[in-house]
């Protein structure tokens, strides 16, 4: 693993500090923004933050399913090593597990635990006023809310913020950390504006604002003019595909509600980016943006489509974990650039330290590395692999226990109801269509034992044979 020594902050600034924007959206696929190739969803906010920044081609999440990314961003850490693999209220296995599946999934840790340093509390404990918006779930009890775990000011962080989303995406929003607004109020342009008065009122001081949307995860609700605009646009039926053993696959985007909030999230990124220039700190800020995981595509109504990406949230196919990922760093990032290097959400933590001059911890983000090379533009940035870990079922979106390596080119995925392992070439077959295994049986075998040896060393927690499976139920 690249480890950095801390350095002075990496580039030349009017102020004489850094700032951080991070901005963390919820399911939102890697073909949701115009910038990554969407033709129906329209993100102009966030193709003018690629157009000032860097736009990473395979940037991914640590996991397929929400909970545990975000808390692989805040500690550094694979979800595997701190046994975050499941979304926080998930089944359990157990006398109480009622689902009719082969594999009992892992028991996993549905907190993210105190003692972990988190990253807010590292930018905290060195003079930055720190701030939460928006959607948590690392923890139900108030015990591990945001104001908990490192953050000064919170707004709208709690438990899960509903079963399955925020619950209510226009006021009055039943959240005890965000008082309620006027008739009509959207929550995305809510969150927003909340982070603009936040900079606003610590301009002159070192902040890390931590925008974390509940768009675009359901319930499916946008506002109606641009549902209406949608609409408008005469969109194609849903076409669907079946993708070797998943579920039926969206392969177009032409949900007009969803298309909605798509640009209703871009806005919101549009009034934040627009009060950092006002507010004169664009040029001081690093800005962040990517998402938790994949786009619902396999199920849950089927509102996206990551094509060409194969799947989507769930799963460990590239639709499931693949992000889209823009960091604009002023004076560092060249406008308009981009990287074809694999990075994943643990980099996070040791970055952004790194860029801000602050100390780094390699005991804590001990499965992070700085990209800050690759922000640079060095092509000479070098890892080995990235590995991945969800020995979970996902439901309805069809995904089921498995482990995955990406190495170069090459990637290996591990599914445990079975022991059957796939191998990918994914520079000459991007959607994972030709599973390689039998043909490079060399490179799969060689794959395999770097990716057990990677579970082994995390402390991974695996599946067990559910004893009351009833094979004839299964669908």
């Amino acid at each position: 693993m690249m480890l950095c020594a801390a350095v002075a902050p990496v580039f030349s600034l009017a102020a004489d500090h850094t700032n951080v924007l991070f901005i963390l959206a919820d399911d939102y696929g890697w073909a949701d923004a115009g910038c990554y190739g969407s033709t129906f969803y329209e993100t102009p906010n966030l193709d003018r933050l690629a157009g000032a920044g860097m736009r990473f081609t395979d940037g991914y999440a640590a996991s397929p399913i929400c909970s545990p990314t975000r808390s692989s961003i805040l500690t550094g850490k694979s979800p595997a090593r701190t046994n975050n693999t499941q979304y926080f209220g998930g089944p359990q296995p157990g006398e109480r597990y009622k689902r009719n599946t082969r594999l009992w999934p892992a028991r996993y840790h549905d907190v993210m635990d105190l003692e972990e340093t988190t990253l807010a509390e590292v930018f905290k404990e060195h003079g930055y006023t720190t701030f939460f918006a928006g959607k948590w779930h690392l923890g139900h009890k108030k015990e591990f809310w945001p104001e908990v775990q490192g953050f000064d000011i919170n707004k709208g962080g709690w438990g899960a913020g509903g079963p399955y989303g925020p619950g209510k995406y226009f006021t009055p929003y039943g959240n005890p950390r965000l008082e309620d607004g006027p008739e009509g109020e959207h929550l995305p342009d809510r969150l927003a504006s909340e982070t603009v008065a936040f900079m606003k009122a610590n301009r002159d001081k070192p902040f890390l604002a931590y925008l974390s949307f509940y768009s675009v995860h359901g319930p499916f609700l946008a506002p109606e003019h641009l549902v209406k605009k949608y609409k408008a646009k005469n969109p194609p039926k849903k076409a669907f595909e079946q993708q070797g053993n998943a579920n039926r696959v969206a392969l177009n985007q032409c949900n007009p509600v969803y298309a909605g909030m798509v640009e209703s999230m871009d806005l919101a990124v549009g009034k934040v980016l627009d009060g950092l220039k006002e507010l004169g700190l664009d040029e001081n800020t690093v800005v962040v943006f990517t998402s938790d995981n994949g786009g619902v595509a396999t199920g849950g109504g089927w509102p996206t489509s990551n094509h060409p990406l194969r799947t989507g949230k769930g799963w460990l196919y590239e639709g499931g974990i693949r992000e889209p990922l823009i960091m604009k760093v002023p004076g560092t990032t060249k406008a308009g650039s981009l990287c074809t290097e694999p990075v994943i959400s643990m980099d996070f933590y040791p970055t952004l330290l790194e860029l801000c001059g602050l100390p780094l911890l390699p005991e804590q983000h001990r499965d992070g590395v700085s990209i800050v090379p690759l922000l640079k533009g060095d092509k000479a940035f070098e890892r080995d692999a990235i590995c991945f870990h969800y020995p979970q079922y996902s439901g309805g979106l069809g995904g089921r226990p498995a482990s995955a390596i990406r190495s170069g080119d090459w990637k290996l995925i591990r599914f445990y109801e079975d022991e059957r392992v796939e191998l990918y070439n994914l520079k000459k077959d991007l959607s994972e269509t030709k599973d390689l295994a039998e043909a490079h049986p060399e490179k799969a075998e060689a794959l395999l034992r770097q990716l057990n040896a990677w579970l082994e060393e995390t402390g991974a927690k695996f599946p067990a044979p559910n004893p009351n499976y009833d094979p004839s139920k299964e669908k």
